[in-house]
């Protein structure tokens, strides 16, 4: 587990927003996975002045992890949680499981590195990063979406995180990121399907990352109600407005009906229809996902 490139660009972004790293846990001990070019670019970028010295001690003082960086986000202390000490982690624990007491309430900000994925009991597994954060504290999550196959047991939608982070759970999503993990990429800020009354969707060539901003704002029991997803949920309540199942299903068939018929068209004209979608239809519909510049 580390920070790359958009890691790095994420936690400076969560620190614009106001997110204290004063009292910080992280899921897995996180290891600078950027070098230190980049990371100066980045911190230049953030308005964060930074010489060389500096910027040398970031990366040996604790052989390449984190924590040295996140002091210089004004942390007065990292915790780590993992399952095993191979990497040095400050606290053992299966995260399959609850989290001890002790642990509850305790960190201004809990952040996810690219573990919940890797961690079977997935819904464990996130209820214990939420009640580890006090209220008034931030969890900041970097996670993967699409083209991820393999990384994990799980590849994530934005949806999940949107049904996570509610007000019926004490929390307030301050912004769900989605970007592909290129360091030149593109950031967009995704639209809430629940307010859209559609499922946000995204077919793309490379990996995605899903970057979540998410702040407590009560202490209250999380999951009491366990979570739906959103589409569903208002066509069971009778807002027969929303996309349903039915719907997409026949939507599923048509496209796999209109693949079936390119097919057999000549190369040509393939290579035309292609290149008219292309330019027709970007990646990240703009109904979705909104261009932002962190």
């Amino acid at each position: 587990m580390g920070l790359d490139y958009n890691g790095i660009k994420f936690l400076l972004y969560a620190k614009s927003l106001g997110v204290d790293f004063s009292e910080a846990a992280t899921i897995g001990r996180q290891y600078l996975h950027i070098s230190p070019p980049d990371l100066k670019k980045i911190l230049l970028s953030f308005n964060y002045q930074i010489d060389d010295k500096e910027l040398e001690l970031i990366f040996q003082e604790n052989k390449g992890y984190s924590e040295t960086f996140f002091h210089y986000l004004n942390a007065e202390f990292v915790d780590s949680f993992d399952y095993s000490n191979y990497e040095g982690a400050t606290h053992l624990h299966d995260m399959n499981f609850a989290i001890p007491e002790i642990h509850k309430e305790k960190y201004n900000v809990v952040i996810d590195g690219g573990a919940l994925e890797h961690i079977f009991n997935f819904p464990v597994a996130i209820k214990n990063c939420m009640e580890m954060v006090k209220p008034g504290g931030y969890y900041l999550g970097i996670t993967i979406a699409n083209n991820f196959m393999g990384h994990g047991f799980y590849q994530f939608s934005p949806e999940t995180f949107f049904q996570i982070f509610t007000q019926e759970n004490g929390y307030e999503m301050i912004n769900l990121i989605a970007c592909e993990t290129s360091s030149k990429a593109q950031w967009f800020s995704v639209k809430d399907p629940n307010e859209l009354k559609e499922r946000v969707t995204l077919v793309n060539q490379f990996p995605v990352y899903i970057l979540v901003v998410a702040k407590r704002i009560a202490s209250v029991e999380i999951f009491k109600n366990v979570p739906q997803q959103s589409d569903y949920t208002l066509i069971w309540q009778g807002d027969y407005s929303a996309q349903s199942a039915p719907e997409v299903s026949t939507q599923r068939r048509r496209n796999i009906l209109t693949r079936s018929i390119i097919k057999l068209l000549p190369s040509p004209i393939k290579i035309k229809l292609k290149s008219i979608s292309s330019k027709k239809e970007p990646i990240f519909n703009p109904k979705f996902f909104e261009p932002f510049n962190p």
